[in-house]
């Protein structure tokens, strides 16, 4: 950025005094009111693409930094999750499609962890960053792709985590086998990152005047993970079983069960599915379209 100073000295009154004249002329000029198309928001954010890979770093070295486990804290959560619901599903007596408890609720946590995490801190991206955006200009979009990053690696250690259990029983008690549909996962987690991300920036553009739904939407999303496929499969919902479906989540969980244990898929699941696609694709334009126009003005309310 440059800046072009034309100086010029003109008298003034009857005393003589001299006043400095000053012109600024500005390659680049910052203006939240200017508006330039989603294409170009997205072509700027790839810009800053450094900047990106410092803030997943950032927040995957700040998650274990100065703890004594380190990065095995990214099992521990799983594990125990794991180990409740398999106490609650014996004590429920609830089936698993003939899969062991144990690797058939890690694998629906597993999933559910990163759509949540991903959704609730995309939320607060105006509020837990806005001592950096009032300093310094970088394209907003760049906090939550940094999010959706950070997490998708913490999902990938904690996807070794299934296999294990998976290879386990596998060797052990078989019964069961993967089959082609595993070769959706890519297509399954790119869902769960929009899911995650498109809810998320339409929270975060709400929760800059409404700071108390961030309280609101923590709490339903722990309460919809128990009305989610995670601790039960489709095959048990019975007449809720569209109910249940509404939920995105509920049928790339169950497609994600399909590829690994090769389970009986309900007769519905593939039209389930394909909500689920149009969901995420319309929930995450809406997201970024109200984003763009909440960030020209976000600063005089939070």
């Amino acid at each position: 950025m440059s800046l072009a100073i034309i100086c010029s000295w003109k008298a003034v009154g009857p005393c003589g005094k001299y006043l400095l004249m000053t012109k600024e002329n500005w390659d680049i000029v910052i203006d939240p009111s200017s508006s330039s198309s989603k294409i170009q928001k997205i072509k700027q954010a790839w810009k800053y693409r450094d900047l990106l890979f410092l803030f997943v770093k950032r927040d995957i070295v700040a998650f274990y930094k100065q703890t004594i486990l380190g990065p095995i804290w990214f099992f521990i959560q799983p594990i125990f999750t794991t180990a409740v619901f398999t106490l609650i599903g014996m004590i429920a007596a609830l089936e698993t499609d003939g899969v062991p408890p144990a690797v058939f609720y890690l694998s629906g946590i597993v999933l559910w962890n990163y759509f949540s995490e991903v959704l609730k801190q995309t939320g607060e991206t105006f509020i837990q960053n806005r001592s950096i955006f009032s300093k310094v200009y970088f394209p907003r979009l760049i906090i939550p792709l940094s999010l959706v990053a950070s997490h998708l690696v913490k999902f990938f250690i904690q996807c070794l985590l299934i296999l294990a259990f998976y290879l386990f029983f596998f060797f052990r008690n078989g019964g069961f086998t993967p089959n082609a549909y595993l070769l959706l996962f890519p297509v399954l987690v790119l869902l769960i990152a929009m899911l995650g991300m498109g809810c998320g920036l339409i929270i975060s553009a709400m929760t800059t005047k409404y700071r108390d739904l961030k309280f609101l939407i923590n709490f339903s999303i722990d309460l919809l993970r128990y009305v989610s496929p995670i601790i039960f499969p489709f095959s048990i919902a019975g007449k809720y079983e569209s109910v249940i479906a509404a939920n995105p989540m509920s049928s790339i969980i169950e497609v994600f069960r399909l590829g690994l244990f090769n389970t009986e898929p309900s007769p519905n699941l593939w039209l389930y599915f394909l909500y689920t696609c149009i969901f995420a694709v319309v929930v995450l334009w809406g997201g970024f379209s109200i984003f763009s126009r909440v960030e020209k003005k976000f600063i005089d309310t939070v």
